[in-house]
């Protein structure tokens, strides 16, 4: 059985086009970030969460002028999943879930089940976002370190660049479309930092390789080398995991609908950016087959292992 011809695809030659084209959405990221921030969901900025469901198909209009005549202002009224079903989200109303979901009761008629009640105060909000920050500030500290140690101060520095840029993209699209942003997308962010970091492993594993196997001395093309001899594993790993992505979106619910966004958007710009964003970084940084070479110490080191 003949083994599949490597690809001899010049992806340093198209990174200028790359870099720009990576420059222009995070810094539309970071405008829409900054003028219109994030969405957040009741888990971030507390309030009161209740899924309602009808017998009939409901009309949302009559549902937030009743709710608005009883003074519920600010009430954000849509369907979930079906017109028979929707999502009612509360600003702190100073009173408990109990009380509420009761007087939600009494608006709305007594033929309707009420599905799902959350509740989160003000300060557990304020909490959740702080230590969501840290969470996040946190990981991408520790993978410095971590690659920093296992690899050259340089390639840690391509993966931190190319995390902070899947990172900004991902919240930068959440906020352009305005789309809500609660536990589980955080979530979904923290896993795509691991996917990407583990696609960006993967390719500089094989450009170390390849540096200390090759007698060439061009960066650039032990770099391409490495990036189409790791190309159908990429393509592969980011192709099976979408398709598990895309049932989860068009069938999980509207649920995990944002969590699914989030890892499907993190999933391609973490894709696009271990090949060119890590890459091409690490290639500015000036990498030569020098810096890969272990000193004396290190080999002694490496001899003595067990």
């Amino acid at each position: 059985m003949k083994s599949l011809a490597i690809p001899e695809i010049n992806f340093l030659g198209k990174s200028k086009y790359a870099i720009i084209l990576s420059v222009a959405i995070v810094a539309i990221s970071i405008f829409s970030l900054v003028t219109q921030g994030l969405k957040f969901g009741i888990d971030f900025t507390g309030g009161t969460l209740i899924e309602v469901g009808y017998q009939n198909p409901v009309n949302l209009d009559d549902v937030r002028d009743r709710l608005s005549k009883e003074n519920f202002n600010g009430a954000n009224v849509q369907y979930f999943g079906s017109t028979n079903e929707i999502l009612i989200r509360l600003e702190p109303q100073g009173a408990s879930s109990a009380k509420i979901s009761s007087n939600i009761i009494r608006l709305l008629g007594d033929n309707i089940d009420i599905r799902r009640v959350e509740f989160v105060g003000p300060k557990v909000g304020e909490e959740l976002t702080n230590d969501g920050g840290l969470a996040m500030l946190y990981a991408l500290i520790g993978i410095l370190i971590y690659v920093a140690f296992r690899f050259e101060y340089r390639f840690a520095l391509g993966s931190i660049s190319a995390l902070i840029h899947d990172v900004i993209i991902t919240l930068g699209i959440f906020s352009l479309l305005q789309i809500e942003f609660d536990l589980t997308v955080l979530a979904a962010i923290l896993a795509v930092i691991g996917y990407s970091l583990n696609d960006t492993i993967v390719v500089f594993d094989r450009i170390r390789e390849n540096f200390l196997a090759t007698r060439h001395t061009d960066p650039k093309k032990i770099i391409n080398g490495a990036l189409n001899q790791t190309l159908s594993r990429t393509i592969m790993t980011s192709v099976t995991t979408l398709l598990v992505l895309l049932a989860l979106f068009i069938l999980g619910g509207e649920i995990i609908n944002s969590f699914a966004l989030a890892l499907l958007i993190g999933v391609v710009i973490g894709t696009y950016s271990s090949i060119y964003v890590a890459s091409s970084m690490i290639l500015v940084l000036g990498i030569t087959k020098e810096d890969m070479i272990p000193s004396e110490k290190e080999k002694k080191e490496i001899d003595s292992r067990p």
